[in-house]
């Protein structure tokens, strides 16, 4: 058994675990979350102090190694939390060298990405496989690559940024790029395709369930589309169309480039899958190479909820690793 500690960065909040080695699997021993602190010091100290009061609660003399989750753009092997755009004020953190230096064990750093690629390799849906492919597919679109049995992140830890990759000339708008991946295939994309459509409707006169009036088009989400759509709504189903036909293209394209086993796809994925799957797949048996296709499964992730707190744990064995 191996005591290993977490830390999941975010923007609105931060969450410190302590959690377990059980054979090849993980235990969370105890999760603590709070709102994120305004500054990087404040965050860390904050940090620190939980993991203090978690280890002297649970009787801890010292944990192995600590596994950092956080948003990027970092440098993991420098341990520099260089500039997220969902943290104001955390330019170039070092933030592995703090804590090895206050623990004095190995600390690693990887993006959020990166960190649930490895936990649904190792815990999850990916589990058994030497090469797979993890969306994230919530609030934004990102990847988190494991070839040949080892993590893949690139000469500058820029590897997975899928997001960015342009499918239509105009839509959405995500990763600073109308038409791009995420702009199609994310929370934020989503709301905004159907709040279009909704406008689109309502100046017909002919308003969806899930926005009666044009006051509610600035509250449209994601949940509430995917709501009316599982209630058979015809224009709510008509954006999940949308958003599974240009999913089904991007599989295509990692299917044809990366030669996976298994592409995991997280959160609405999951939500959406008695919908998405069909347009997915037949998408997917038109454009990628059929023998390639022919051994990739497509799959949600199999840790849901979980999958945020192992995330850090997996870090942590990497850290361990190194």
């Amino acid at each position: 058994m191996t005591i290993l500690a977490g830390l999941d960065i975010g923007g609105t909040k931060c969450a410190v675990l302590l959690g377990k080695t059980i054979g090849d699997d993980m235990e969370v021993i105890e999760r603590v979350q709070f709102p994120t602190p305004s500054t990087p010091d404040e965050s860390i100290e904050k940090m620190a102090l939980t993991l203090d009061q978690l280890q002297e609660k649970h009787n801890v003399e010292k944990v192995a190694a600590i596994g950092i989750s956080c948003g990027g753009p970092l440098n993991s092997k420098t341990g520099t939390i260089i500039a997220p755009p969902n943290l104001p004020g955390w330019e170039n953190i070092e933030i592995v060298k703090l804590l090895e230096e206050r623990y004095q064990i190995p600390v690693a750093l990887q993006n959020d990405a990166n960190a649930g690629a490895m936990a649904e390799w190792r815990w999850g849906a990916g589990k058994g496989t030497e090469n797979m492919m993890f969306l994230t597919f919530g609030t934004g679109m990102g990847a988190g690559l494991i070839l040949n049995g080892q993590l893949y992140s690139g000469t500058n830890d820029l590897a997975g940024e899928v997001g960015h990759i342009r499918l239509a000339e105009d839509g959405p708008i995500g990763f600073g790029k109308a038409g791009s991946f995420e702009g199609f295939c994310s929370g934020g994309g989503i709301a905004k395709l159907a709040a279009q459509k909704a406008l689109e409707a309502l100046q017909k006169g002919n308003p969806p369930t899930y926005c009666s009036s044009m006051d509610e088009l600035s509250t449209i989400t994601t949940k509430s589309v995917g709501e009316a759509a599982q209630a058979g709504d015809h224009l709510a189903l008509e954006v999940f169309s949308m958003v599974g036909f240009q999913l089904g293209r991007a599989l295509s394209l990692f299917v044809d480039i990366l030669n996976p086993e298994k592409i995991v796809i997280g959160s609405i994925y999951g939500r959406q899958q008695d919908i998405l799957e069909p347009i997915v797949l037949e998408e997917l048996k038109k454009e990628a190479i059929p023998l390639s296709y022919s051994v990739c499964d497509i799959i949600p992730a199999g840790l849901g909820e979980k999958i945020g707190d192992l995330a850090s744990f997996s870090v942590a064995l990497l850290a361990l690793k190194n």
